[in-house]
């Protein structure tokens, strides 16, 4: 689609903003995941099963493409590495370490903070202009997660306190702008292999912090629900999420698709009052309502720019 209407719609481009919006339910499920085995599986354990059950489950689909795209991978190993260790091991391990030290609010309010890294990234690596409307989108979907996160209580933000997890969130929130803006730079190779191989990387990564956390001291308490979770945070958040994401940024460009990292605090409410029987109120429809308003006006802002993926 390259950021244009789908053919025959002179609208918007609705499938590509569709998926990611499945995407984003897909994540907050992560987050709600990753919360609540805390304690029953170390952070980088949970990552290193994570990516090793991605892994097993797209090689048979990946394999008979990367003969065919090896010495394309090879050629541009950099930026395969780059893409792995962002948006696949960093993020990860940063996002599941910071949950043990911080509250699911100051985490939700600090991813809140990755569309306008990915305009500050696509600006200074790249040279990418934007404009004022695709800047206000951006700062109207961030105050429509903080309405959410702070409750409708802007004087809330006050009582917030920040400490090492926070600062966990932020770099992760800071690699994952990284990665969406640097996937304009993804080699001419098979989607599921460059998949497969940013995925063996994150194996790589987590592996040995995986030992050093076991070696001293850290334990898995194997039950259903924690085999439950590794399946989960596997297939959809994991390869699922990653393949649509990839397709998304394709289509829409960084900036577009990573505004809509915006929905994940209004998802994580919608499951909470969903799962957990919590009450939505008044504050969550105008901060869904912000959300959405500037996901359709930087959606409308791009449209006026050249496509960034031809």
């Amino acid at each position: 689609m390259s950021g244009k209407a789908d053919a025959g719609t002179p609208g918007l481009p609705w499938r590509p903003y569709a998926t990611l919006a499945l995407v984003m339910l897909m994540w907050s499920g992560n987050f709600i995941v990753g919360r609540a085995v805390q304690g029953a599986i170390p952070p980088f354990t949970l990552a290193l099963a994570r990516w090793s059950g991605a892994a097993a489950l797209l090689l048979p689909f990946a394999w008979p493409h990367v003969r065919a795209d090896r010495r394309v991978l090879a050629a541009n190993w950099r930026i395969v590495l780059l893409l792995g260790l962002t948006g696949v091991a960093a993020f990860n391990a940063l996002i599941y370490s910071g949950l043990r030290f911080t509250t699911a609010s100051n985490g939700l309010l600090l991813q809140a903070a990755i569309p306008a890294l990915v305009l500050l990234f696509d600006r200074t690596v790249f040279g990418q202009r934007f404009p004022a409307l695709q800047v206000f989108a951006v700062l109207l979907s961030m105050v429509g997660v903080a309405l959410i996160v702070l409750r409708g209580d802007p004087g809330a933000i006050l009582g917030l306190t920040f400490n090492i997890g926070d600062l966990m969130i932020l770099a992760a929130t800071a690699c994952w702008a990284a990665y969406t803006s640097l996937l304009r730079l993804r080699p001419p190779c098979h989607p599921l292999v460059l998949l497969l191989a940013t995925f063996a990387i994150g194996i790589a990564v987590m592996l040995p912090l995986s030992a050093w956390e076991l070696a001293h001291g850290a334990t898995i308490r194997v039950t259903p629900a924690t085999v439950g979770a590794i399946v989960y945070v596997a297939v959809l958040p994991s390869l699922v999420a990653y393949i649509l994401y990839n397709a998304a940024v394709r289509d829409l460009g960084a900036a577009a698709a990573g505004q809509t990292i915006t929905l994940l605090p209004l998802f994580g409410a919608l499951l909470a009052a969903a799962l957990l029987d919590e009450r939505l109120h008044a504050f969550h429809a105008v901060g869904m309502s912000a959300i959405l308003g500037g996901i359709v006006l930087g959606a409308l802002a791009g449209r006026r720019r050249v496509a960034e993926f031809p």
